[in-house]
């Protein structure tokens, strides 16, 4: 891989124990650039976040950070990176103020100087009027953001951030998507993980999906799901009772197994030419007196997309979910 690449890991490999957390994990990231990880919980992403963070050493494999090999010179990849983790890492009893001084002393700034980057890290973040407010008193997402703005303190031009919207919800995230997209309109690389399909959608230029420790796609969005020909049609049924008919009539109409939840009367057909189909759909279940309650045509989505890959889908798609009758978290 050439060295105009921001971050570059190279066949990472890192057992805990009998878990082999990464099986020969290889990643790029342009400068500028957001790489977004996608993944389960427990795919491996956080594993790999905290090796080329210096946090974690791999039992083998190469990593460079910023043209620097994060294995021979840690100290050096510090000194240009942040880092945000899974959960906002800040003082409760500490103001927000004080934290963000206190981030800028231990990175040797005089106290002046610290108290001036904390002051604009505060407006820029929307935290000035809870500055002087303990932090135990901020919402989730204030928490969040003021752990971003810690991990900038330093102008890093490489940024970490290991699923910074969870726990928010969708107007705390939305907002989060808003300040990342600022950071990368300044210059920064950006290497996110996040199991929200969205999300990915949404920030990243350049999306590898991780799946128990390996690279199973990579692409940008458009090109993961334009890899797959078919379209969607989402069928809800009248009575769950008939999804399972409903679901052996439709598979008739498709080379793949349609997926079904029983629960809720819906099934997913994948089929070539959706629009010419819809009336075939309606023919056959009309004609076992199946009724549809709802009928969608749709394009893939990443869920597809990891479902296609994976035989599972990576998560419920929270934000604005177009689709969510399989989405199901998976413990790390």
């Amino acid at each position: 891989m050439p060295e105009e690449h921001a971050i570059i890991a190279e066949n990472v490999v890192k057992h805990f124990g009998d878990v082999k957390a990464l099986d020969g994990v290889s990643i790029a990231a342009e400068p500028g650039k957001v790489l977004g990880l996608l993944g389960p919980n427990g795919a491996g992403k956080t594993t790999l976040v905290r090796i080329l963070a210096t946090l974690l050493k791999p039992d083998s494999g190469g990593v460079r950070v910023g043209g620097i090999d994060v294995l021979r010179h840690q100290q050096r990849v510090r000194e240009i990176i942040g880092l945000a983790g899974q959960y906002a890492a800040v003082d409760e009893i500490l103001t927000g103020r004080e934290n963000l001084v206190m981030v800028g002393r231990l990175y040797h700034m005089s106290r002046q100087r610290a108290k001036e980057r904390a002051a604009d890290l505060l407006a820029q973040f929307a935290l000035t009027d809870a500055a002087d407010r303990s932090v135990k008193t901020y919402s989730g997402g204030m928490r969040r953001r003021l752990d971003l703005a810690a991990s900038m303190v330093a102008r890093p031009n490489i940024l970490f951030l290991d699923e910074p919207t969870t726990g928010l919800d969708a107007r705390a995230r939305i907002a989060m998507w808003d300040t990342i997209r600022e950071l990368v309109a300044d210059g920064t690389t950006l290497l996110l993980t996040t199991q929200y399909l969205e999300e990915a959608d949404e920030l990243a230029d350049r999306i590898v999906v991780i799946d128990h420790g390996q690279v199973i796609a990579e692409g940008s969005a458009d090109e993961l799901k334009a890899n797959m020909a078919a379209d969607f049609i989402d069928i809800t049924v009248a009575d769950p009772l008939q999804t399972a008919q409903a679901s052996e009539l439709l598979g008739r109409l498709s080379t793949e197994t349609p997926q079904s939840d029983d629960r809720r009367g819906q099934v997913v057909l994948a089929v070539d030419s959706g629009a010419q189909r819809i009336a075939e759909v309606v023919r056959l279940l009309d004609s076992e007196d199946i009724h549809i309650a709802e009928l969608n045509l749709r394009r893939p989505t990443l869920n597809d997309v990891f479902l296609s890959i994976t035989g599972e889908a990576i998560v419920e798609e929270e934000v604005k979910p177009k689709r969510g009758f399989f989405g199901r978290r998976r413990s790390a």
